[in-house]
């Protein structure tokens, strides 16, 4: 399947009129700068389309090789269906390059399916490559879009997974939103995403290795450090474990959890549309 990109939804009228401060500036973060919301969704994209045909070295690079393992253990929590002839549709957003749903697809019975949703068409020009060289285009299909206003339909998705992308959304309460929005009755959210380091010794190392280490290879390898420079930032002004479980559950998921992997440095999160 070649890859869609939906017509732009319209806003409806509502017939009132929006009265703005003409003076007032939202700014939001980008790394440890501030910007103003408006701005940051393109320096973001202008971020991705630099590294997309890098992003496996650049997640290498920033997790020393362990999100190849994460993930699989991220699909493995998932727990997709096995049987064959079993229906279950995944969406899975940021996933441009398409790593967790060929992972799915691959761990899951031939009539589950997947759609891959992503901001940025560097990353889906990449995934839509990866896919059909895994033989996978009648099982997973890919949409480019915004995590805060999703192209789909209430109630589409068995499941939602997002990894290591919501920390790039302007404003998480609404992809969570959103996230909670296009799941059935049942159905779950799980979020794979560098977190807080709560290992003594491990997290003075993590960090010396994300602003010393990993910009500098960013620049030798890629020919850039700005980049790296802004992601390894962002991972610190993610919120820390409980606060991003506390958001989940503020969004109207249930039984929300969490589990640390390699001691905080990453970790997964999920949650029930019950």
């Amino acid at each position: 399947m070649a890859m869609v990109r939906p017509e732009r939804r319209s806003r409806r009228a509502t017939g009132v009129t929006q009265m703005t401060e003409p003076n007032r500036t939202d700014t939001t973060s980008f790394g440890f700068r501030e910007v103003r919301e408006e701005e940051r969704q393109g320096l973001v994209n202008q971020v991705f389309s630099s590294v997309a045909e890098r992003y496996d070295l650049m997640n290498d690079l920033m997790s020393g090789g362990l999100h190849r393992l994460w993930k699989r253990d991220f699909v493995t929590w998932l727990n997709p269906p096995k049987a064959d002839g079993r229906d279950f549709r995944l969406l899975d957003v940021a996933g441009g390059t398409g790593d967790i749903a060929i992972r799915y697809a691959h761990a899951s019975g031939n009539a589950t399916t997947a759609v891959i949703c992503d901001i940025s068409p560097e990353m889906l020009a990449v995934g839509q490559r990866r896919v059909n060289d895994a033989g996978l285009a009648e099982r997973i299909t890919l949409i480019e879009g915004n995590a805060e206003t999703l192209p789909f339909a209430d109630a589409s998705f068995d499941a939602y997974t997002i990894a290591f992308g919501i920390r790039n959304v302007t404003h998480i309460d609404k992809a969570l939103s959103e996230a909670h929005r296009v799941l059935k009755t049942g159905g779950r959210f799980l979020c794979l995403e560098f977190s807080d380091v709560q290992m003594p010794i491990l997290d003075k190392l993590y960090e010396f290795h994300s602003f010393h280490v990993i910009p500098r290879i960013g620049k030798l390898v890629a020919g850039d450090d700005q980049p790296y420079q802004y992601l390894v930032e962002s991972i610190r002004k993610f919120p820390k474990q409980e606060a991003f479980a506390a958001m989940i559950r503020h969004a109207g998921f249930e039984r929300v959890i969490y589990r640390n992997l390699t001691g905080g440095v990453a970790a997964m999160h999920s949650g029930w549309k019950i």
